[in-house]
């Protein structure tokens, strides 16, 4: 059962125009110890800057750990982890060893969640990699807009959780890594953690909760929190997702809303950046034809994992609705109660389908070319095999 929070302030962050100058700044406030988890850090302008501010804070004195996956930033030259290292920055990765000609499920298993801590008083959570805005897939021209992604910067009685697990996973990757744990380097002093720990705060303020998925005690919380809330909506649903392949419950469970009348919008990814994206489209026609609105972001590159029901709860995470999110990957998510909060929300996913998103209408779809149909359901194929293969057939 998800546990919420009370008495947490909350910061929705839009792109990394409004993402990086909030992180930039809790960086270079930092005082004793910043983990920074994450699925890319790429060397571009947004990366170095990120990179300085780090091993300034490092060279101050404050302990600097920086976890990444060991796929998503495979890229990341040695010369600038080496860099960070020399300046007193702790970096691993997370599962590094990856290959193209194997599909065993432990090698599929990424850290894809961006949870961001400093000093057990400030968090960030959400969907933005450290990567430059314009760093999209099959790079479109200039004058177009960046892609769309959300954070939260979170204070408040939620953070320490937050910090307990960003810390366990720093620590069991470093066991994996098979290091010798060095108490003075992985932890803050314990008169330091005591004092920033107890710093408490009204439980008047908005409800919160983290929710993660792994493949441990964790498998289906993300799901099932989705799943919950969907359940109870009463009015509305609004899903931004960049990658849309929900399984049969998932699917049974929008279907069931937009039954009862519940108005169901989801705004998706209008520029495949990959052929299994197709997969999305095998379920338009059932979703169409049960009231379901789709819209295609085609303006630019849509990287949202976000969800407002009924203006009032919402969430903002890393966690895509597709099998790799929901099956192997590491996520999280945050769970927000709060009319405020949710209403900003809703209202600039309501903006990005009015300027750039295109509805798709059920006769549009049912005069659709039938390669463009029988696509979507190979490709859908194509993932219900890889499923298979792995282990989790019963899942779609």
């Amino acid at each position: 059962m998800t546990h919420f929070v009370g008495g947490n302030q909350l910061k929705l962050l839009r792109n990394g125009a409004e993402y990086f100058p909030a992180l930039e700044a809790a960086i270079e406030s930092a005082q004793h110890e910043i983990h920074l988890q994450s699925y890319i850090f790429a060397v571009d302008a947004t990366g170095i800057q990120i990179g300085n501010l780090l091993k300034k804070a490092a060279l101050r004195g404050v302990m600097v750990n920086v976890l990444l996956d060991g796929f998503g930033s495979k890229d990341l030259p040695q010369s600038f982890v080496k860099e960070l290292q020399l300046a007193n920055v702790q970096v691993m990765f997370y599962r590094p060893k990856i290959s193209p000609w194997t599909l065993k499920k432990n090698r599929l298993r990424r850290l894809h969640h961006k949870m961001i801590v400093i000093d057990r008083k400030i968090g960030f959570i959400g969907g933005i990699n450290i990567i430059d805005d314009f760093d999209v897939p099959n790079r479109i021209p200039n004058n177009v807009p960046p892609r769309i992604d959300y954070a939260v910067r979170i204070e408040g009685n939620l953070v320490p959780t937050i910090a307990l697990n960003v810390d366990k996973l720093w620590r069991h990757t470093s066991w994996a890594h098979l290091r010798a744990l060095d108490t003075d380097n992985t932890t803050l002093p314990k008169n330091k953690l005591i004092r920033i720990d107890k710093l408490k705060h009204s439980n008047h303020g908005t409800k919160a909760a983290l929710v993660l998925r792994d493949n441990m005690l964790h498998r289906r919380d993300i799901e099932q929190a989705y799943l919950t809330a969907i359940a109870q909506a009463q009015s509305e649903i609004i899903i931004a997702n960049a990658y849309f392949v929900p399984g049969r419950r998932f699917r049974q469970a929008l279907l069931d809303a937009a039954k009862r009348g519940v108005n169901v919008k989801l705004l998706l990814q209008g520029r495949m950046e990959y052929f299994l994206m197709f997969a999305t489209h095998a379920f338009y026609s059932d979703f169409l034809k049960n009231g379901i609105e789709i819209y295609e972001y085609r303006k630019s590159f849509m990287h949202s994992k976000v969800a407002v029901i009924d203006q009032h709860w919402a969430t903002v995470g890393s966690s895509n609705i597709d099998p790799f999110s929901l099956f192997l990957a590491r996520e999280a998510n945050l769970l927000i109660k709060n009319t405020e909060f949710a209403t900003e929300l809703r209202t600039d996913v309501l903006a990005s389908i009015q300027a750039g998103a295109h509805q798709i209408s059920p006769q549009e779809w049912s005069r659709g070319t039938f390669a463009k149909r029988f696509s979507s359901w190979l490709a859908y194929g194509l993932v219900r095999w890889f499923l298979g293969l792995i282990g989790h057939s019963n899942e779609q």
